[in-house]
């Protein structure tokens, strides 16, 4: 019988900032157990998304916070236990605090574009900070199917109150760290229950508002799409101007039109999932990642 290959899935970052004198610095972490010279990474936790294991992993490495850009190229490579997957992105420095020398991490740098280059100590993690360097700026727009709610057979009050199961609120609660992880800081969706309580935890972390829009909800949204279209374009134009990242939490009826008004093809996205859209300034569509819920 074939020995079957353990696949361990993991997360990093590539951060920017400006040094001193304007030019940009990339973060590298020194582990004495190897001496090498990498990139911040770490593994997945159990029920984790991706995005928020790479910045989990970054700042308790190096007392970094980041900020996800642009998704960078994987790497993958065997390990004893297995094959592992490393996840990148680009990331922008969100604030740090001084790096507490660990056993895991005993030392973080800022180093220019070039020194970085020369420093890292593994082939495949110079190519994907090469890669990460030549990424524009993006803001992120990202589209959220509300967690898992309470079966209709179960709810005996209007469809638009229906509330979230306990798995559901489970879900709500993780998908604070991934909204965090690309700077959600304005918030929209459908005015049914459901889709304003998948929001309200990463609302509550923040002390923002839910907008909620009832030309959202099943019962508008599918009898007017043409005004969702126009209210989802507003809405990216607004977060590609503004610079501020939006999540806009919705339905599995009305996701299709909200993704053909910013010109991404539909595909089934389960309850608690997220699309996340890359926006250039001019609120062209740069790239599209998915990030499905674990629990």
């Amino acid at each position: 019988m074939a020995k079957t290959t353990k696949e361990i899935l993991a997360a990093g970052s590539v951060v920017f900032r400006r040094g001193a004198d304007g030019q940009r610095e990339v973060l590298l972490v020194h582990r004495p157990r190897y001496d090498d010279w990498s990139l911040p990474k770490g593994k997945l936790d159990p029920d984790e998304y991706l995005a928020s294991c790479a910045v989990r992993e970054t700042r308790e490495e190096t007392s970094v916070r980041v900020r996800l850009g642009l998704p960078v190229d994987k790497i993958r490579y065997p390990i004893s236990t297995g094959m592992k997957t490393v996840h990148y992105w680009r990331g922008q420095l969100d604030g740090e605090q001084p790096h507490v020398p660990s056993d895991e991490v005993d030392e973080v740098a800022w180093l220019s574009i070039t020194q970085a280059l020369r420093q890292v100590s593994y082939p495949d993690e110079r190519a994907v900070l090469r890669e990460a360097v030549e990424l524009p700026d993006s803001t992120p727009l990202v589209i959220v199917r509300h967690a898992k709610a309470m079966l209709r057979a179960n709810w005996g009050g209007r469809d638009v109150g229906r509330p979230l199961d306990e798995r559901g609120r489970r879900q709500s609660r993780a998908l604070v760290p991934l909204l965090d992880a690309y700077g959600v800081r304005r918030l929209a969706s459908s005015s049914a229950n459901r889709c304003l309580r998948t929001l309200q935890p990463h609302a509550k972390a923040h002390r923002l508002e839910v907008e909620g829009w009832s030309i959202l909800t099943e019962e508008q949204g599918t009898k007017d799409p043409t005004a969702v279209r126009t209210l989802v374009r507003r809405l990216a134009q607004q977060t590609a101007d503004t610079g501020m990242p939006l999540a806009i939490c919705g339905h599995r009826p009305v996701l299709p039109t909200i993704l053909d008004a910013l010109g991404v093809p539909s595909r089934p996205i389960p309850p608690a999932a997220a699309m996340v859209l890359h926006l250039a300034p001019d609120a062209k569509l740069q790239a599209i990642e998915f990030h499905k819920s674990r629990l």
